[in-house]
């Protein structure tokens, strides 16, 4: 949920930074595929209804964040539960039409919509259990403090919560707020036995869009590619394993599925090629491989304690910021060489809004600790929980000050 990787012939500044992921600005219609190059920008949760998502769009924690405070977060004192397993990969009729592969998955298809700072997303899920849950790219519900879920064969939508992710391998669970059962479910297989040719088809929330999902077919062009895919400014990451189609996916469709004839899950759309800022479409994907998708899924319901495994919520001040350093510092007209920089008004009802921390302000210490950049303020946020009372000491126009705030969720 981030704004898309500039090509290379391009030269654009780094937006400003927060300290959560936050969506990219409203996509504009997509242009014709365009020739491969050799960066892959994520078919993000798609910021498709309010436009002042791009107020609060940034970048600057980095991937490595949640895992390094990650030991702060335990999972919910449940009993884990039983693993999903993975069935043998069937061939589907060579007849089969596109429509009729998709009958078989659309009604275990979600679309999941976020808010995210002022702003709103959308993207796509799987549910894999009847009783709610549901798997996704963790960039679809990263820096969101609340997820709703629709889900097709039911009427009404549905409250959410991240259950746990792996930002590294970029795969979510989360969990239907409310006591449901009965719900149809994806079929998983085992993704070992995909070979480049194979036929797959594509289905998720396209554009953002809702209602009934959208479906393209294609075929498996490389197996085991390794993207960077782009998260904005200078993050991003490295995936691996991935499964590469030219089945057209579009903005909204990350979290959705890649199936194989039989209408089984082989695949997690999470990234499509960059074909300029804020293109929409392309025919050249890739998805997570649903073996590595699985095992991430199995290790968070086993509610397993490990450094690439964050559950729950983390900490969220609710500014957005850039860091202070020698080309911005004379120019602030005080006496400050170093910290991040709020450079727009917080939010009304953020914790910052309500300590009285404008845009202007430097940031300089939360909860004893330093900041001395954008980096560091995430860092010192997310290392406490939602609910924690820390303190923050900032500085503007009217001299030094420092406040107790209590700090809200977001997402990881």
């Amino acid at each position: 949920m981030s704004p898309e990787q500039i090509p290379a012939e391009h030269t654009l500044l780094p937006p400003p930074a927060t300290e959560a992921q936050v969506p990219p600005q409203a996509w504009i219609p997509a242009p014709p595929p365009a020739p491969r190059g050799s960066f892959w920008t994520r078919v993000a949760a798609f910021a498709v209804l309010i436009a002042v998502v791009a107020a609060v769009a940034g970048a600057g924690i980095g991937w490595s964040l949640a895992r390094a405070v990650n030991p702060q977060h335990a999972a919910q004192a449940t009993q884990p539960s039983s693993p999903i397993q993975a069935v043998a990969p069937s061939t589907g009729s060579s007849n089969s039409s596109t429509a009729a592969i998709a009958a078989k998955v659309s009604p275990a298809i979600v679309d999941i919509n976020t808010t995210v700072g002022n702003g709103q997303a959308a993207g796509t899920g799987m549910l894999i259990t009847s009783t709610g849950e549901i798997l996704t790219n963790n960039h679809v519900v990263s820096g969101s403090t609340s997820i709703t879920v629709v889900v097709q064969s039911r009427t009404q939508s549905y409250s959410a919560h991240v259950v746990g992710v792996d930002v590294s391998e970029d795969v979510a669970v989360i969990q239907i707020d409310s006591n449901v059962s009965g719900l149809p479910t994806v079929t998983i297989a085992d993704s070992s036995s995909i070979k480049v040719g194979d036929t797959v088809v594509a289905i998720g929330n396209a554009l953002g869009q809702g209602g009934a999902p959208h479906v393209t077919q294609g075929q498996v062009t490389a197996l085991d590619q390794t993207i960077t895919a782009s998260e904005g400014g200078s993050t991003s990451e490295t995936l691996n394993g991935m499964i590469q189609s030219d089945a057209v996916i579009y903005a909204g469709d990350s979290g959705g599925a890649l199936v194989n004839t039989s209408g089984q899950v082989v695949g997690m759309i999470t990234a499509g090629q960059a074909q300029g800022f804020r293109s929409s479409a392309s025919d050249v994907g890739f998805a997570v491989a649903s073996n590595t998708a699985l095992g991430v899924v199995n290790r968070i319901r086993g509610h397993e304690q490990a450094t690439d495994l964050t559950y729950g919520q983390v900490g969220y001040l609710g500014v957005q910021v850039q860091s202070v350093d020698s080309s911005n510092a004379a120019s602030l007209g005080r006496n400050v060489s170093s910290g991040a920089l709020v450079t727009a008004t917080p939010a009304s009802g953020t914790p910052a809004a309500s300590a009285g921390i404008g845009r202007g302000s430097v940031i300089t210490g939360v909860g004893g600790s330093a900041v001395t950049s954008s980096d560091s303020l995430g860092t010192a946020v997310k290392s406490h929980q939602p609910g924690d009372r820390v303190s923050v000491t900032w500085i503007d126009q009217g001299g030094s000050h420092t406040a107790t705030v209590t700090l809200a969720g977001v997402n990881p």
